[in-house]
């Protein structure tokens, strides 16, 4: 019986090529299976990612302080951020940002493609982060998660970002994005960082401002020295160049706007030790404010509110200008300058001048400082026992403060109505007005008494130091001070002075310096005490008080006429 013959197998090469086709389409039915089982987990990843709440930090913000006329005092609060909308940030600073950090924002679907390939890569290489996020993940980032760098968060980045971009309108994310990214020196927000490095609120950004803010969001911790190192500001300016160019060239100005430009003067930085006067204008303002709305001061601080003041900077500017030579004491003696001016008849406190340095003294010596009276309430004394109160407790005491002597000459300017001194004329929140002060006056003096109180004061022109070179008679210096002052030696006479006023009062202003002096007397730390010591005689201590108060008073007085 013959055996079957064994049919030779076909070479490898033949065998390939016959099942080549099968295995191609066996490859791209797996392949076609993965890509949609990634779309699938992709559209149920997309629906169960909900777009979550901002961070606590990011949505916290800083009180502002402005003074009478809108300046800038300071801030209160855990960050240095304050929501503006987006109308009130002009479109060229818009424009300006969007050149800076992505130039398609307006079109695009929320995420690059490519930067966020490049991130993953750099992720699964152990790289360097990479950056070049779209404005919409920046803002993800930066208010809706956390700062980790991983894959996962990565991947939530770019579908939270693609989510909010199809059920957010582009100008509610670019007014999150701006009132959230951080500028450096502190600042996060549009708002913080024109106040920081302009001093100007953010609508009133110029070209040449906004390209430069937007240029700096790019690298904050370095840029936040423009100004005051001239290798970052160098560099700044290059980078200012190029996105002044973008804008140029995308129509978002003029090439008469680009040609215009110059590169801005920045507010120095870092700041000093102090702020100088306004610590204690802003702990006084703080402090009412926060009574008058019934909460705590912390709770003021980060809520967002905007507190206009009754303070006049310049006048404040003038005042510290003009004490910068006080006397100085030796051997452990301390010379204090407290100067306070209010409005008779109304209480707004203008000018509250509490100490020299801040950051050395805290203490309010304008407010909490019990100087020794003396003569100073010598014109009440007689009138006193038919005056109203609080000026019948004040004429019982010692000791009175700054603040409370210049209220009872504003009595006496107000033809015997006391009005309450107070700080804070305005508060707001989000545009809406939540406090206005009104003034609290009450009649304390007959208009009788409070002209026999002003005639006994011996009220008359301050002595005003003509120089000898002026073309300016005595008669013309005197009447630009426009005063009628009292001014009293205070306490003690002679070499041994410790106290020495000058008070002063027309209708628009009550002023008040006092001058005095003291010394440790024993203990430590918290344990020190102090007592009343002898003014220096150099510069003599009431000629050095009259010539603050005229400086003042002109101050006032150039305020007034422009």
């Amino acid at each position: 019986m013959k055996r079957p013959r064994r049919r030779e197998r076909p070479p490898l090469r033949i065998r390939f090529r016959r099942t080549r086709g099968r295995l191609l389409r066996r490859l791209l039915y797996a392949f076609l299976t993965l890509i949609a089982a990634l779309c699938a987990a992709a559209v149920v990843a997309y629906h169960l990612t909900a777009i979550p709440e901002p961070h606590p930090e990011t949505v916290t913000q800083s009180t502002v302080f402005l003074d009478a006329n809108g300046a800038y005092l300071g801030r209160r609060g855990p960050v240095d951020r304050q929501d503006v909308p987006l109308s009130a940030v002009p479109r060229h600073v818009q424009d300006a940002v969007i050149a800076a950090e992505n130039r398609s924002f307006r079109t695009d679907t929320g995420i690059s493609p490519r930067a966020i390939t490049r991130a993953t890569l750099a992720t699964l290489t152990g790289g360097d982060p990479q950056g070049g996020s779209t404005i919409t993940q920046q803002y993800v980032k930066n208010a809706l998660l956390s700062p980790e760098h991983s894959l996962s968060r990565k991947a939530r980045e770019a579908l939270i970002a693609i989510k909010l971009d199809r059920t957010r309108g582009k100008d509610e994310i670019l007014e999150g994005y701006l009132n959230t990214v951080y500028f450096g020196r502190g600042a996060a927000g549009i708002q913080s960082a024109a106040r920081n490095y302009f001093g100007v609120d953010a609508k009133s950004l110029t070209v040449a401002q906004g390209a430069a803010l937007a240029s700096i969001v790019n690298i904050p911790s370095y840029y936040e020295k423009a100004g005051s190192d001239p290798k970052v500001t160098a560099k700044l300016e290059k980078r200012w160049e190029w996105v002044l160019d973008a804008m140029a060239a995308s129509g978002s100005i003029t090439v008469k706007q680009r040609v215009e430009a110059r590169f801005p003067a920045f507010r120095f930085y870092p700041p000093g030790e102090t702020d100088g006067q306004r610590q204690y204008l802003i702990d006084v303002a703080a402090k009412e404010a926060a009574d008058r709305l019934g909460i705590t001061e912390d709770q003021l601080a980060s809520g967002g509110y905007s507190v206009t003041t009754t303070f006049d900077l310049g006048l404040q500017d003038s005042a510290a200008q003009l004490v910068q030579d006080r006397p100085r004491g030796k051997g452990g003696v301390r010379v204090h300058t407290a100067v306070v001016g209010m409005v008779p008849g109304d209480g707004a406190v203008r000018l509250l001048y509490g100490g020299s340095d801040y950051a050395r003294q805290p203490f309010n010596d304008a407010v909490s400082g019990a100087v020794e009276a003396g003569t100073a309430l010598d014109p009440f004394r007689e009138v006193g026992r038919r005056a109203g109160e609080p000026l019948r407790g004040l004429l019982k005491t010692a000791a009175p403060t700054p603040l409370n002597l210049a209220s009872a000459y504003a009595t006496v300017a107000a033809d015997g109505r006391y009005a309450s001194p107070y700080t804070v004329a305005r508060i707001t929140r989000e545009g809406r007005t939540v406090y206005r002060a009104g003034p609290e006056v009450r009649r304390v003096l007959g208009e009788k008494e409070a002209l026999m109180a002003g005639a006994r004061s011996g009220a008359g022109p301050l002595p005003v130091a003509v120089p000898a070179d002026s073309a300016k008679t005595q008669a013309q210096a005197q009447t630009e001070a426009e005063a009628k002052v009292f001014v009293t030696d205070g306490a003690g006479g002679g070499i041994t002075r410790r106290t020495v006023w000058t008070t002063g009062y027309d209708r628009q202003l009550a002023l008040t310096v006092a001058l005095f002096a003291d010394r440790t007397a024993g203990g430590k730390g918290k344990k020190a005490t102090t007592v009343p010591a002898q003014l220096p005689n150099e510069p003599p201590p009431t000629e050095f008080a009259q010539t603050v108060a005229a400086g003042v008073w002109k101050a006032a007085a150039f305020g007034q006429r422009h």
